[in-house]
Parts: structure tokens; sequence; C-alpha cells
């Protein structure tokens, strides 16, 4: 089996896939299920990974571009590949919102009793945004935008780089302390040497989602089973892998309606 299903509480007709390194075809530094065709890896066995992904959640998968933006997309199966969006979200059966990710975190959404998923796509500077707005705020936005109430939704965290590996600039806690969450956001970050910090992105992007009223939480609690950087055997991680090996691979979160 290609990575692993979420556990939460998500109702029969929600699908949901959280891919590892392991399954696939390509070669170091993307070994083995890269899915990113942006990061140098041959397009042939990019295909080949995404293909064996379509085979084991049998639903088509849309592969945006994501820009550590705020913006999102309704995708149907009609959605060009490569769309710029942060955040995804559908109604429509037969078609998977998939972020990539290799140390920022993602976010799956379903609602308990709606059919209706969305997928976000969450670094540090989509979850600072502009002027508080961040992409959980615009995600909360969809939501209401849809009739639907976020206190309902249930929310899966996935793998990101840990509290202890992601190394920052004051300039990230700058970027959280200027607008409403100040308070909240500075219990995330913890002095390092040469004036900067150690930032946990899972625990910012909890603090953003319970103030924008979701509830339900589940997944990334940000222990170090969680880090992808800390973890090479199962793990992509651009931070670690980039500058020491010239790239790093994508892994990716899905999330479908099922029937």
């Amino acid at each position: 089996m290609i990575g692993f299903k979420p556990e939460w509480p998500a109702p029969s007709y929600v699908g949901a896939l959280m891919t590892t390194r392991h399954g696939g075809v390509s070669s170091a530094p993307w070994d083995s299920l890269n899915l990113g065709d942006h990061v140098g890896d041959n397009l042939e066995n990019v295909t080949a990974n995404r293909t064996r992904v379509a085979q084991q959640i049998q639903t088509p998968a849309i592969y945006l571009r994501q820009v550590h933006g705020v913006q999102g997309v309704a995708i149907d199966t009609q959605t060009p590949a490569n769309t710029e969006a942060d955040l995804a979200w559908t109604r429509q059966v037969g078609v998977a919102c998939t972020m990539m990710v290799a140390d920022c975190l993602p976010i799956l959404v379903c609602h308990p009793q709606q059919k209706w998923v969305a997928s976000a796509h969450a670094g540090w500077r989509g979850l600072a945004g502009s002027q508080g707005l961040g992409v959980v705020e615009s995600l909360a936005s969809v939501i209401h935008a849809q009739g639907l109430s976020t206190q309902d939704c249930l929310v899966w965290l996935g793998p990101c780089i840990g509290p202890t590996a992601f190394e920052v600039g004051p300039e990230v806690l700058a970027a959280f302390q200027k607008y409403k969450d100040q308070d909240t956001s500075k219990s995330h970050f913890v002095p390092s040497v040469g004036g900067k910090y150690m930032a946990d992105l899972a625990g910012l992007a909890r603090s953003r989602l319970l103030m924008a009223g979701f509830q339900y939480l589940f997944g990334n609690d940000s222990t170090q089973a969680w880090c992808t950087f800390s973890q090479p055997n199962q793990y992509h991680s651009h931070r670690r892998d980039a500058a020491l090996l010239g790239s790093a691979g994508r892994m990716a979160a899905y999330i479908w309606i099922t029937a």
C-alpha cells in the first residue's frame, strides 16, 4: 500500500490518503515516490508515480501549483493541472483535492453530514498571510460561502517540518505578531541562536484553525513522529535535502468524495 490513511472520524463517503516517500520508481534524491513534476525528476517517473497513486485511490487527482499563498479554487474533473492555488474544495464525486508538500503542512477538511471536502497547503507564508488573513482564513470563508460552519467540519493535519527542526528568522515571528493572533502565536516560537527562533508550524496552524472556529482537529500534534525533516527514511524534506542533495521529492495529501 502507498502511504497511509488519516486516522479521523470522517464519514464513509470521504476518502483520504497521505503519501510518504515509499512505493514509487524515482531514483535518488527523489527516491522513490516523488509526485512533483517541477523538482528535476524524470517526468516519466513522476507520471508513473502518479499513476500508482491513482490506481490505489481509484480517483483522478488534480495536481495544482502551490505558491505559498492564500488563493483557492473549486475543482472538478475539468480543472486544468497546475492551476495556481493553495486551497482546493469540491462537492463532486470522482475528483481528488490534492496538495503536494515537502515540509509544509497539508490540511484536509470534510463535513460530517454534507458531501463537501477540501485540502490546503500551509507553509508559514500562507499561514501568516496578509493583515492576518492567511490560508486558514480563506478556508473558513469558503466554508461559510458554502453555507456550512467551521464548527462542524473535521480537520486533519498531516506531517510537516517539526518544531525542533524549523529554524526561522525574526521576520517570521513578526509576520504572525502583527495581527490578531499575536498572543497565541508567540508560544509557538522558541528563541534560538543568532536572534533566530524554532517555530512550530503545526502549532501555528492549530491556533489559526481554532481562532477560525474549527473545533475538531486530528493528526499532527507537533510531536517528533510527524516531523518530515527528522525522518529521512519516511518523508521527503525540502529543507533537509535540497541543499545537501540538490533537490527534494514531493509527497501529497488527497481527499475525495467516494460516492
